[in-house]
C-alpha cells in the first residue's frame, strides 16, 4: 500500500521554527480555521464542503427497512466514510485505512451517539418498517483535518436533507412523492461540530485546524466536539504527548467559541440555498404561466 509522503528534515524543520514564533505557513494565528465554503447540489441532502484545499462531499440517502430487534422503535441512521486516491495518493478504493476507521469512528461519537438525529422520528410502523438513513461522506482533497471538514459537510447535509412524507391508513403504510406531497426536514435535536486540535512543544502549544504539513510535524491530536449551546458531545486525544488538564480544558473554550462560528456559517448557507430555491421556482411558475 502506498504511504503518505513524508516531509523532509528541512521542511519539519522550517514548519517547528514557525510554529515556536507563532507563525504558520498560511498566516493564519494559532486558533484560525481556513475559510469554510459550504455548496449544496439540486438534490436534497448533498452539501459540498471546503477548508482551503480540503474538501468533504456529503451525501445522505434514506430507504425502508426492518427495525433493530432490540431497538423496535428506533429508525437506523449510519455513517460512513470514503477515502480515495483523489483525494491523496496514499489512499486506496476498496481498502480502509487505518486514517478512514479514525475518521468514521469519530465522526460516529460525535455525530450519531451525541443523538444529534431523533432515531424515534425515523420510525413508520413499530417493529416492522423503519427509514435507514445513510450519510456517506466523501473525501474529495486532503490538506489536512478530514474530520472537522467532514463533520462540518455531515451536519450541512443532514440539516439540508428533506425526507418524503408518509401516511397509515389502516396499517398500510403510504409514502408520499415530493409532487404528492412536499418533503419534511429531519428532526436534529442539535448541531455539533468537531474542531481539531494539533500538539507541538510537549503539549503546551496547540493549533486549531491543521494543514497537512502542520499534521505530519504534530506530536498528537485532540478533538473536542461540541453544539452552540456550549455542550461538550465528545473530547478525543489520540496517543502523542501527554496533555496537561488545563490545556485541555483551555482547547475546550476554544473549541465552544469557534464550534459557534461554524454554527452560524452552516445556517447562512442553508438559508442562502433555501433563499435561491424560492426564486427558482417562482421563476419556473412565471415561465410556466408565459407558456399557457
Amino acid at each position: 500500500m502506498p504511504r503518505e509522503a513524508e516531509l523532509s528534515v528541512n521542511e519539519r524543520a522550517f514548519v517547528l521554527e514557525a510554529l515556536k514564533e507563532d507563525v504558520r505557513l498560511d498566516g493564519r494565528s494559532l486558533d484560525a480555521f481556513r475559510d469554510v465554503r459550504i455548496a449544496f447540489g439540486d438534490e436534497y441532502g448533498t452539501a459540498d464542503v471546503s477548508m482551503g484545499k480540503t474538501r468533504a462531499l456529503a451525501r445522505i440517502s434514506a430507504s425502508i427497512t426492518a427495525p433493530n430487534p432490540d431497538r423496535k422503535f428506533d429508525g437506523i441512521f449510519t455513517i460512513t466514510t470514503e477515502l480515495s486516491p483523489m483525494a491523496a495518493p496514499h489512499f486506496e478504493i476498496g481498502r480502509q485505512t487505518d486514517a478512514e476507521a479514525h475518521l468514521s469512528l469519530l465522526l460516529d461519537r460525535s455525530i450519531r451517539r451525541s443523538s444529534a438525529l431523533s432515531t424515534e422520528s425515523l420510525c413508520l410502523v413499530a417493529g416492522s418498517k423503519v427509514w435507514l438513513l445513510v450519510c456517506t461522506i466523501h473525501i474529495l482533497d486532503h490538506d489536512g483535518d478530514l474530520l472537522s471538514a467532514a463533520c462540518i459537510a455531515a451536519i450541512a447535509a443532514l440539516s439540508h436533507f428533506r425526507i418524503p412524507d408518509t401516511s397509515i391508513h389502516g396499517g398500510e403504510l403510504t409514502v408520499y412523492s415530493a409532487q404528492e406531497r412536499n418533503p419534511i426536514p429531519l428532526a436534529l435535536l442539535h448541531w455539533p461540530f468537531c474542531v481539531s486540535f494539533a500538539v507541538f512543544e510537549g503539549g503546551e502549544k496547540m493549533i486549531v485546524d491543521a494543514a497537512l504539513r502542520e499534521e505530519q510535524c504534530s506530536e498528537g491530536e485532540v478533538v473536542v466536539t461540541a453544539n452552540k449551546s456550549g455542550e461538550i458531545c465528545a473530547i478525543s486525544k489520540q496517543g502523542g504527548v501527554p496533555t496537561d488538564a488545563l490545556v485541555l480544558l483551555g482547547c475546550v473554550d476554544t473549541a465552544v467559541e469557534k464550534v459557534r462560528v461554524l454554527d452560524e456559517i452552516v445556517r447562512k448557507a442553508l438559508d442562502l440555498d433555501a433563499t435561491q430555491r424560492d426564486v427558482g421556482g417562482l421563476m419556473a411558475e412565471l415561465r410556466a404561466e408565459n407558456a399557457r
